[in-house]
């Protein structure tokens, strides 16, 4: 049987790994050769192709190490629904193909192979997944806190109002020509989504007070 304290454990571990995750990839923003690499214009992903891969593998593990941890604790109390267990397990899944499969290096390619375009594809899914199960979780994760259960609501419109940005760069560069990456800062509103995306996470993730919801979920096990 899990206790509620080893509960707390882990969804603090949890949040834990999410916080060494974002502070891996804000390293690699200042230290060389990463250094270089424009926080403005490149995606995150571009760390991948670096020296420092290992590192931004490293904080992508992470995050979808704490996100599963964190996940599977709401799910052991009854608090996450099966919809957004199933996102959840998108955005996780999403993560770890990320790292399995890199970012293209434009440099030397002309255009994705079959491992890019499935980075590209998990990326989407992966941001557009976390928040959509973040707004279906949130009342069942938080029945008895209206405060958190909002203050998560917003963060996920939040991040699904960054990637929006995104798709409108990519209509009007459809109907206008042109570039749509070029369009937007696109390396700021990627970082300012995930950015988003965690910190939603980490409201999700926190263990709440002793409930009885937390000792039906205990009596059940």
């Amino acid at each position: 049987m899990v206790t509620i304290p080893a509960r707390r454990a882990v969804s603090l571990a949890g949040i834990a790994a999410l916080a060494a995750g974002a502070g891996l990839v804000l390293l690699l923003q200042v230290i060389p050769p990463t250094d270089e690499i424009s926080a403005t214009r490149r995606t995150i992903s571009e760390y991948g192709l670096s020296d420092h891969k290992w590192v931004f593998d490293l904080a992508v593990v992470l995050v979808a190490l704490g996100s599963a941890a964190g996940l599977a604790v709401l799910h052991r109390q009854g608090r996450l629904p099966v919809p957004a267990a199933i996102l959840g397990t998108l955005w996780t899944v999403g993560l770890l193909v990320i790292v399995a499969f890199p970012k293209p290096d434009w440099a030397t390619v002309s255009r994705a192979d079959f491992g890019g375009t499935l980075h590209r594809i998990a990326s989407v899914v992966a941001f557009v997944a976390l928040p959509l199960a973040i707004l279906v979780a949130a009342r069942t994760t938080f029945p008895s806190s209206p405060g958190r259960r909002w203050v998560a609501r917003v963060l996920a419109v939040v991040s699904l109002g960054w990637f929006a940005v995104i798709l409108g760069a990519v209509v009007v560069a459809a109907v206008e020509g042109g570039r749509w990456w070029t369009l937007i800062p696109l390396g700021l509103v990627e970082r300012g989504m995930a950015l988003t995306e965690l910190i939603a996470l980490a409201v999700l993730l926190a263990p709440v007070g002793v409930t009885e919801d937390d000792r039906l979920a205990t009596s059940r096990e």
